[in-house]
C-alpha cells in the first residue's frame, strides 16, 4: 500500500483558509470503522454518475426529509448502524446540498459516532463539488494514517474533484499513478471521469486512445464513456468520426441512449446535415428510446435558424405526438425562425399558440418578436410590445434594450432612443445592464448601438465617421464596438478596412476576442482570401480561441466546392485535420 500512499504527494494543496469556505471535517480527528458498509459494492459508480433517481431506495423527495431522518437517527439510543446513517447522508449529497451534508458529518463526529469509508468518501465528494479538492486529499491522508485503504470510488471522486477545478493535468497524473500501482484497479467510472475531463480540454484524440485501451483490457467502456467521446467529437466538428464511433459502439452490443443521439443530432445540425439529423431522430424514435425535449429542441432550433421553419414546425408536432411537451425555449426557436424570414404573422401565431398551451412567453419570447418588428421597420408595434413587458412582470434584458434602441435609431428616431435610454436608467428597468456594462462608458454603449444600426443598414461611411468621432469626444471604443465595425466591413467586402481596424484595435490596447477572429476569418473566406484566413486562424488558435459553428459551417460548404486551389486545401486541412 506504500505505492498508494505516494499517489497523493504529487497533488498540490491550496490554502485551507480560502475565504467563504466551511472548514468542517478536515479539522477533526475521528473514530473510524475499518470495514465497508454492507450496502456498498466497491465497484459501483459514485452516485452522481448514474442516470437513475438516486433517492428511490429511501423514498426521500427533498433535503428536508433527509435531514429529518438523520436527526431522528442521531437521537436514537443506541445509534443505528453507520450504514443506515450514511445512506441518508448520500441522499443529501446527491441532491447537491454539499454544505448541509458536511455539517451532518461534523455532527456525527461531535456525537462520537464511528464512521466508515463510505462516510469519509461522501465528505470527500462534498469537498470536491465545493471546489475544495485539497480538503478531500487531506481526508485521504487521514485514511492512510489510520491504516485504511481507500477504494477505487474514493480515487475516482478525487480525480473528478481535480477536473471540476480545471486541474485536468493533475487528474491525469493521478490516474496514471493509479494504473501503474496495480493496487487499485480503475473501474469504468474512473476511466469515464478522466475521459470526460480530457474531452473538456479539447484533447479528444487522447480520450480516444484511452477508449482503445479500455476496449483491449478487462474494464470495458460503457454507454457513458462512448457518449462522452461522441459528444466531444461533435463539438470539435468531427461528426463523421462521431458517426463511425457510434457504429463501433453498436457492433460491441452497446445501444445508444437519448444523450448519444442528442449529441449527434446537434453535431449534424451544426454542419447543416439536415437529412442525417432527421434520420438520426427517426432512428432514435423507432428503436423505442424515450426522447426528451432537449433532443427535439436542438433540431427545431437548427432548422429554424436555417430558415427551414415549416420542417421545424413538423418536428414540433412530432414532439407533441410523442408525448413530449415543448418548453418555452423550443417555441422561441420556432418563433425566431419565422422572424428571421420576416413572417411576423406566423411568429405571432406561434407566440399566441404558446400561451394557449399554458406556457407563459418569457423575456426572450418578447425580445424575439420585438426584434422581428424592428427589422420590418414596424417600430410602433415593437414599442407597444416593449411597453407591455413591465406590465407583465418582465424586465427587459440588455438584448431587449439594445434591440429597441437599434430599431429607433434605424428609423431615425434618435431623440426617442436617447430619452428611452435615460428613462430606463432612472426607472431601473434594466439593472442587469449595469453589470453587463461594468467599467464601460455608457456613452460608448450608446454610440456602439448606433454604429451597429448604421452597419446593418449598410451605411459604412456614416458608421466609420461616427466611430472616428468617439476619440474627439474623449471616448474609447471597446471590443464590442470594434467587432461591429469589422463585421460591417467584412459583409461589404471591404477587407482592407476590416484588417486595418483589426490591427488598430490591438495597438489601442483593445485586444481581439474569439468573436473578432471568427468574424474576420469568415470575411476572408467569403472573398476567397484563403491564405490570409489561414494566417488568422493559426493566430487565433495560438491565442486560445477556436472556430465557432458559423466558421465551421463555412469550411464544410467550401469543402464541397469543385476545383479547390491549393490555398483552400490547406485551409481545410488545418480546420478539419481528420477529414
Amino acid at each position: 500500500m506504500a505505492k498508494i500512499g505516494a499517489l497523493i504527494r504529487g497533488v498540490k494543496s491550496e490554502n485551507h483558509t480560502k475565504k467563504g469556505t466551511l472548514l468542517l471535517f478536515p479539522t477533526r480527528s475521528f473514530r473510524f470503522i475499518h470495514t465497508h458498509p454492507t450496502s456498498r459494492n466497491p465497484n459501483s459508480p459514485p452516485p452522481e454518475t448514474t442516470r437513475k433517481n438516486p433517492h428511490r431506495n429511501l423514498g426521500l423527495n427533498d433535503v428536508q426529509e433527509a435531514e429529518a431522518l438523520l436527526n431522528r437517527m442521531t437521537q436514537m439510543r443506541p445509534f443505528p448502524p453507520i450504514s443506515q446513517i450514511t445512506k441518508a447522508l448520500g441522499c443529501i449529497t446527491r441532491m447537491g446540498n454539499y454544505v448541509t451534508a458536511l455539517s451532518h458529518v461534523d455532527k456525527l463526529q461531535l456525537l462520537g459516532i464511528e464512521v466508515n469509508l463510505y462516510t469519509v468518501s461522501i465528505a470527500i465528494n462534498c469537498y470536491c463539488h465545493l471546489n475544495r479538492v485539497d480538503f478531500g486529499f487531506s481526508l485521504l491522508g487521514g485514511l492512510f494514517k489510520r491504516g485504511c485503504t481507500p477504494d477505487v470510488v474514493t480515487f475516482s471522486t478525487l480525480i473528478n474533484g481535480l477536473i471540476i477545478e480545471d486541474r485536468t493535468a493533475e487528474a491525469a497524473e493521478l490516474f496514471k499513478k493509479l494504473v501503474r500501482s496495480r493496487d487499485i484497479e480503475p473501474n469504468v467510472v474512473t476511466y469515464g471521469t478522466i475521459i470526460n475531463g480530457i474531452c473538456k480540454t479539447g484533447n479528444t484524440i487522447t480520450a480516444i486512445r484511452l477508449l482503445r485501451i479500455m476496449e483491449e483490457g478487462s474494464c470495458k467502456p460503457d454507454i457513458v464513456v462512448y457518449s462522452t467521446i461522441i459528444d466531444s467529437l461533435c463539438k470539435d466538428g468531427m461528426v463523421d468520426d462521431a458517426m463511425s464511433l457510434l457504429l463501433e459502439m453498436k457492433d460491441r452490443g452497446i445501444l445508444a441512449d437519448v444523450i448519444t443521439y442528442t449529441s449527434l443530432i446537434h453535431g449534424l445540425c451544426n454542419f447543416g446535415k439536415w437529412k442525417e439529423a432527421k434520420r438520426m431522430l427517426r432512428e432514435m424514435l423507432n428503436v423505442g428510446i424515450h426522447s426528451n425535449d432537449r433532443t427535439f429542441s436542438v433540431l427545431v432550433d437548427a432548422l429554424s435558424k436555417e430558415g427551414k421553419v415549416k420542417e421545424a414546425e413538423e418536428v414540433l408536432e412530432v414532439m407533441i405526438e410523442r408525448g413530449v411537451d415543448p418548453d418555452v425555449v423550443t417555441y422561441n426557436s420556432l418563433m425566431d425562425g419565422y422572424c428571421l424570414q420576416g413572417q411576423m404573422d406566423e411568429a405571432v401565431r406561434v407566440f399566441n399558440k404558446m400561451a394557449d398551451k399554458g406556457i407563459q412567453p418569457n423575456i426572450r419570447s418578447h425580445t424575439i418578436l420585438i426584434n422581428g418588428y424592428c427589422k420590418k421597420m414596424k417600430i410602433d408595434e415593437a414599442m407597444h410590445l416593449f411597453r407591455e413587458m413591465p406590465r407583465k412582470g418582465l424586465k427587459p434584458t440588455v438584448e431587449t434594450f439594445n434591440t429597441v434602441l437599434q430599431g429607433l435609431f434605424r428609423v431615425g428616431r434618435c431623440a426617442a432612443a436617447h430619452r428611452l435610454f435615460d428613462e430606463m436608467q432612472v426607472e431601473g428597468i434594466i439593472p442587469s445592464t449595469l453589470t453587463f456594462w461594468n467599467g464601460l462608458d455608457i456613452d460608448v454603449v450608446k454610440y456602439t448601438i448606433l454604429i451597429d444600426a448604421l452597419c446593418k443598414d449598410k451605411k459604412m461611411d456614416h458608421a466609420k465617421d461616427l466611430f472616428n468621432k468617439l476619440s474627439t469626444k474623449g471616448l474609447h471604443p471597446n471590443v464590442w464596438t470594434y467587432n461591429i465595425m469589422i463585421r460591417g466591413f467584412c459583409y461589404e467586402g471591404l477587407l482592407d478596412q476590416a484588417k486595418e481596424f483589426f490591427v488598430e484595435m490591438e495597438q489601442n490596447g483593445c485586444f481581439p476576442d474569439g468573436c473578432t477572429y471568427n468574424v474576420i476569418i469568415r470575411g476572408f473566406l467569403a472573398r476567397k482570401k484563403y491564405s490570409e484566413a489561414l494566417v488568422l486562424y493559426k493566430e487565433m488558435v495560438a491565442k486560445g480561441f477556436s472556430a465557432d459553428a458559423s466558421t465551421a459551417s463555412w469550411i464544410v460548404n467550401l469543402k464541397s466546392t469543385k476545383g479547390q486551389d491549393p490555398a483552400l486545401q490547406e485551409v481545410i486541412k488545418w480546420f478539419m485535420p481528420n477529414n
